[in-house]
């Protein structure tokens, strides 16, 4: 039986919430979906914090996701808007956790990084970059939901890493502390 796992990326936002679904089957991704939650037509917080609570249980429930992958707020200048993301990102990962499914968190630069290889580049150069990886035929026109999907996939590529909390210099480095996985 080939081993399947779905993981959910979401990218947390009181605008809009994007998500993408992948599908990893023998450790290779398969796209499934990507959309996005408007929640600029709710005038109240609370009501949008609802919605995004309702409909992440709902991915959940019609997708049945093994694990989460979830965009961390990012440091800005405004901290009322810091406390919103961080409220909306709360309340999707308390959908999650309710359903007992394991959640990680990836700061943004972390995800772009793993998807372009440039720790630093755009919403535009991370979709491109998603359009390829995933044979998307077209991109969608907001951006939001490639960010959720990039969060699944860079989880994807974080899968399994032992390196995790490790730092190298370089190669010598790397090599020096992992002898044990020198192929002779």
């Amino acid at each position: 039986m080939a081993n399947e796992r779905i993981i959910l990326g979401i990218d947390p936002g009181t605008t809009i919430m994007g998500f993408g679904l992948i599908k990893v089957v023998n450790k290779k991704m398969e796209f499934l979906q990507l959309n996005e939650l408007i929640l600029s037509k709710y005038d109240n917080h609370y009501q949008k914090l609802k919605v995004i609570f309702e409909r992440t249980i709902e991915l959940i429930d019609t997708h049945n996701p093994d694990e989460i992958a979830i965009e961390a707020p990012f440091f800005g200048k405004n901290v009322q808007s810091m406390l919103k993301l961080g409220r909306a990102q709360g309340v999707a990962m308390a959908a999650g956790l309710s359903r007992d499914i394991p959640i990680t968190e990836y700061e943004p630069k972390k995800i772009k990084m793993a998807i372009t290889g440039n720790g630093n580049a755009s919403k535009e150069q991370v979709a491109k970059m998603l359009q390829q990886l995933l044979g998307l035929k077209e991109l969608p026109k907001n951006l939001d939901s490639t960010d959720g999907l990039a969060a699944a996939v860079c989880h994807f590529f974080n899968s399994g890493r032992v390196e995790v909390g490790k730092s190298y210099s370089g190669w010598d480095a790397f090599v020096k502390q992992n002898e044990d996985r020198i192929k002779k």
